[in-house]
């Protein structure tokens, strides 16, 4: 089973109307069911808060007004999640709300806080319905658009694949209103200058994306090691039938796996602080698919947050790992030793059982 994350433009969800097309809706999220309830771990990246609120105030004109955009995200954000909640209530799926902003995938805190809601949710069967905090965030806070929102879920959350759901079929040799002879390119496998002069712009106006924005979150994507797929909302079970090993639309290949990639960076960062574990935790984690756990640890060096990068030594002071800690310095000193069940008891909280998990862990030697 896979772990998939959707993305949705306010174009397929409105069907190119200036209303959201309550069917179109609903054949998504049929499709999101199907795949959830056959095991797939699905996150929903959806626009639409805007052209919901436009809606509901019956379409008012608020030109570029910045305050005007974020009154219309206030007012459809709940809308939207309303009609969301309820369609898939019919297949007896619970959905939870996540609203980002740029800030929070990029402060190490706030991208640990935000990964771990994610994966709690879907741990719980719960499908997290994602847009970007249009109604606070501004500038360098903003995302911009919820395509490259999208690529930076699917790498917080190690997802398989990345879905792109658009008005068009894919990506094309050349713009195909403008040329009918345009071919589609069913398969990218490395994402270059020549790629990113096939886009073109928007086609309704309704969204904040076009063509390079979809390229550029293939492009993030790929380089997380996720598989991005961009194809038309057109299509029917168009979701199904990809994860079915359908051909449809353009496939972005990546350039290596997530794990690849994230080891990478772990090699690269540089460490904040130094975890001494004891022989008996050397050994488990030299043997592979262990994380570490506080009892192994004998002491903590250094004054990092929870986030951070730190490397593991062995009782003599060879580093034999690299890690992004759960805990910050001063918390894992007070559970140096101590079992995992009595983390809340000492701290008070927890943020769950291991001190660094293998998934976030590269062996050094």
């Amino acid at each position: 089973m896979a772990r998939i994350v959707v993305k949705v433009g306010t174009s397929t969800l409105t069907g190119g109307t200036p209303h959201l097309h309550r069917q179109r809706m609903l054949e998504i999220v049929q499709q999101i069911a199907k795949l959830h309830q056959h095991g797939h771990e699905m996150l929903l990246v959806s626009s639409g808060a805007q052209a919901a609120g436009r809606e509901r105030l019956n379409f008012p004109d608020f030109g570029r007004s910045v305050p005007g955009k974020q009154m219309l995200s206030a007012v459809g954000q709940g809308r939207l999640m309303h009609l969301y909640s309820e369609m898939f209530e019919i297949f007896e799926i619970v959905v939870g709300q996540v609203l980002l902003t740029r800030d929070d995938l990029s402060s190490r805190t706030r991208y640990l806080n935000a990964r771990d809601t994610l994966l709690t949710l879907i741990e719980r069967r719960i499908i997290p319905i994602i847009n970007e905090n249009d109604t606070t965030a501004t500038g360098e806070a903003r995302v911009g658009d919820n395509d490259n929102l999208s690529a930076m879920v699917a790498t917080t959350v190690e997802a398989q694949q990345l879905i792109i759901i658009t008005d068009q079929q894919g990506l094309y040799t050349a713009d195909p209103r403008k040329k009918p002879d345009a071919q589609l390119i069913k398969r990218v496998y490395r994402i270059e200058d020549s790629t990113y002069a096939l886009a073109g712009g928007t086609s309704t106006g309704l969204g904040t994306g076009g063509m390079i924005t979809k390229i550029e979150a293939a492009h993030a994507a790929s380089r997380g090691g996720i598989t991005t797929i961009l194809a038309s909302g057109k299509e029917p079970d168009v979701l199904v039938r990809l994860i079915a090993g359908e051909e449809i639309g353009t496939r972005f290949e990546p350039l290596s796996t997530g794990l690849e990639s994230f080891r990478r960076w772990l090699l690269t960062d540089k460490p904040l602080g130094v975890i001494t574990v004891d022989q008996g935790a050397v050994t488990v984690l030299h043997q592979g698919k262990a994380s570490l756990l506080p009892v192994g640890i004998v002491g903590v060096s250094g004054d990092f947050t929870r986030g951070a990068t730190i490397t593991i030594q062995d009782p003599h002071g060879t580093a034999i790992a690299r890690g992004m800690s759960n805990y910050n310095a001063h918390d894992l000193q007070q559970i140096v030793g101590a079992k995992s069940d009595r983390i809340s008891e000492i701290l008070g909280y927890t943020y769950g059982d291991y001190v660094i998990h293998r998934n976030n862990m590269v062996m050094l030697s």
